[in-house]
């Protein structure tokens, strides 16, 4: 039977728990509701769907440059870039040619938000192998979001309007790369909420076995979904974060998969104190009291850990840390204001047709979790050794995993725009597909163009036209492979080269440079970022347990069990997926959820087995604390793996490799880690696990398991 301490209402979790169960309980999620709804009214709609992350530092080289270039003329236009070959992969005869100089008119007739005096290119610029043509027709660059999206798509259809069947055209560049961004986002996060909606639903009916139940925590973490994408856009509003369609899908995926666990293990308490108290408000009051902290402990260690994103240097990450540890604030304020006082209202019947009675057996005294810890207690040093075994050879997957993906490898979903840049970087020199920015001051424009000249690996360099503010840019072929380490290389040295020259003030920017710059910052981010993530759960699992060996333990575990996931899903990435590399953000982003989460389910077990341990002893503990934790960390963790692999619905390849990795590291945090790993590490290191504290006072022997077997 189940033991139930009377509640001491002069501690803060009792009159907490006694306010969210009582009769008039309902009174407190009614106006946690109307508050929450009356702000989404202020707040209105969220704009982030069509917009792509913002990656690039504010003071790298390629960041200074587009502030640079807003003081030339035609800094409000940009080129959209038609493209066109033949079919039969031919070259281009004369008449071709024509048709795409009338296609180019057609599209200069389209209404493009451009002064009427504004250059347009060449009609027809051939490349050297006379397969294809491109044509540049200047776009305003003020134009985005369904603006740009409408614009592209009749340039697009202008330059098809009466083109020969044997010609084949794209439209690419800046403009057109941001329209297909904006169609690739379009709906994509109402079709996230969707599936990830429907994918809880379908876990929940299966866990709880009720046809009622699962209605209840589903609607409450929708609504805490949709408050807290408006707390974002509030947010937003007041920072400099951005809110993009990556952020807010993350976001989103947080909140459910989180908020779902909080509500699987409060309700899964109650269900546990049910079997002792037929009173349910008073059952609910004690399931809130025990589950409480230890939801709030989780909750505050992956809030924290996503609070370190502050200081990382992308501002895409610096917004999923901010906005993210808003949207989980509003999902615990939910499961624990909110939940408590629906599941008071409704009363036992919700359980239907498995209403949980007095007198039914407990989980901490037999079933399936009980056997499986129990046998890890018998035979700990055998069990550890072939689970940490798994965990390094899982591991051994980062060794060689390429990390860095170019712009036109960040979609999963076809566009024209990549389509039309893959043909042009094939028939026309690497660097003129996308030439190089180089901006520096005028009075030094002779050196820099000497310094340009005489950097290896540089095509051409053109002067590109002066401001009246006394800069000179220039357009600079370099001859390599657009995103590839040779470019990354000739960009250091023109950058080199060029800031060599006194007083050029020279700056370096284009879509290579913008890479090279995000490239670097992740790499930075990663360095300082993932040391304070270790550091915060490690003080926060001190405070949480008052020990210091077993943060230690847990954390070294975790990591393990992080290392192994990013390795396996770097392979399933590669070699399943055909994926050419992880991209810059997904190894810093998957150990962020990974520990931050992977923690998470391991202070449900440790509070629990900290709970159990005066009168149990540490081995007996654990064993206990498994077997009636098991089944809703098996559940949880199930749960969250789903809806970070709902993930992959979004065109970004960095959501769909996030989705992959977490939910690989959470699996095996489910049922390697929490199940396996920490009971025989428990087992073997003993009461000492709580050292300096003293919890296990008796140190007693196992009264139901046999003696330790090495």
């Amino acid at each position: 039977m189940v033991t139930i301490s009377p509640i001491d209402s002069r501690t803060p979790w009792d009159r907490f728990a006694a306010v969210v169960t009582g009769r008039r309980s309902w009174l407190v999620a009614l106006v946690v509701l109307i508050l929450a709804g009356s702000a989404m009214g202020l707040i209105g709609d969220n704009d982030s769907e069509g917009k792509a992350p913002q990656s690039l530092p504010a003071s790298a080289d390629s960041a200074q440059v587009k502030d640079v270039l807003e003081e030339f003329p035609d800094a409000d236009v940009a080129p959209a870039v038609l493209v066109v070959e033949r079919v039969d992969g031919a070259p281009l005869t004369p008449a071709d040619q024509q048709s795409v100089a009338a296609a180019q008119e057609r599209m200069l007739a389209v209404d493009r938000s451009v002064p009427a005096d504004t250059p347009a290119g060449p009609p027809v610029i051939m490349s050297p192998d006379g397969k294809a043509a491109i044509s540049i027709v200047p776009v305003n660059t003020d134009l985005s979001g369904f603006e740009l999206t409408d614009l592209v798509d009749e340039l697009r259809s202008a330059a098809d309007d009466g083109l020969p069947a044997d010609l084949k055209t794209y439209v690419t560049g800046g403009p057109a790369f941001g329209a297909d961004t904006a169609n690739a986002f379009s709906g994509a996060n109402t079709t996230l909420l969707a599936v990830t909606a429907l994918v809880v639903a379908i876990l929940l009916i299966v866990t709880y076995r009720s046809p009622t139940l699962w209605l209840i925590p589903l609607l409450v973490i929708a609504f805490a979904d949709r408050v807290a994408n408006s707390i974002g856009i509030w947010l937003a509003d007041l920072t400099d974060l951005s809110f993009d369609g990556s952020t807010a899908g993350i976001t989103s995926v947080l909140v459910f998969g989180a908020g779902t666990n909080y509500a699987l293990l409060l309700i899964s308490r109650y269900r546990e104190e049910l079997r002792a108290e037929p009173d349910h408000r008073i059952a609910l009051r004690h399931a809130v009291r025990h589950a409480g902290p230890a939801i709030l402990a989780s909750n505050a260690t992956v809030v924290l850990a996503l609070l370190t994103l502050l200081f990382a240097v992308l501002p895409s990450t610096r917004s999923l840390g901010a906005l993210a540890a808003a949207g989980l604030v509003v999902a615990v304020l939910f499961a624990l204001v909110v939940l408590p006082p629906l599941l008071a209202l409704f009363g036992t019947r919700v359980f239907w047709p498995f209403v949980p009675k007095v007198g039914d057996p407990v989980p901490t005294e037999g079933g399936v979790w009980f056997r499986i810890a129990g046998g890890v207690s018998r035979h700990p040093v055998r069990v550890l050794g072939i689970s940490l075994t798994v965990l390094i050879a899982c591991a051994l997957g980062l060794a060689g995993a390429d990390i860095g993906l170019s712009q036109t490898e960040q979609f999963r979903v076809s566009s024209d725009s990549v389509d039309g840049y893959d043909v042009l970087a094939e028939h026309f020199p690497p660097g003129q597909a996308d030439p190089t920015t180089v901006v520096a001051k005028t009075a030094t424009a002779e050196q820099v163009q000497v310094a340009i000249d005489n950097t290896d690996g540089v095509v051409s360099g053109t002067e590109n036209g002066q401001s009246d503010t006394g800069w000179t840019q220039w357009s600079v072929v370099i001859d390599a492979a657009p995103g590839s380490q040779q470019a990354f290389d000739i960009i250091e040295d023109l950058r080199s080269a060029t800031a060599d020259v006194p007083d050029s003030e020279a700056l370096v920017g284009g879509s290579d440079a913008e890479a090279l710059d995000t490239q670097n910052a992740a790499t930075t981010d990663r360095f300082v970022i993932i040391p304070l993530i270790l550091a915060v759960v490690f003080i926060i699992l001190i405070v949480f347990l008052r020990a210091l060996v077993a943060p230690v333990v847990l954390v070294a575990t975790t990591v393990l069990s992080t290392l192994a996931a990013i390795g396996v899903g770097s392979l399933i990435s590669e070699h399943i997926f055909g994926f050419p590399a992880l991209d810059d953000n997904v190894p810093l982003y998957a150990f962020l959820f990974l520990v931050a989460l992977g923690i998470d389910y391991t202070m449900f077990l440790v509070i629990r087995a900290r709970e159990e341990t005066p009168g149990h002893g540490t081995r007996s503990a654990i064993v206990r604390a498994v077997a009636s934790t098991g089944a809703v960390i098996t559940s949880a963790g199930i749960v969250l793996a789903a809806v970070f692999c709902v993930l992959g619905i979004l065109p970004l390849i960095t959501l769909t490799q996030l989705g992959i990795i977490v939910g690989i590291g959470i699996l095996l945090d489910t049922f390697l880690v929490r199940t396996v790993v920490i009971p025989a590490i428990f087992s073997l290191i003993g009461p000492r696990i709580w050292w300096p504290g003293n919890v296990d006072t008796q140190a007693r022997p196992h009264s139901q398991l046999e003696p330790l077997s090495m």
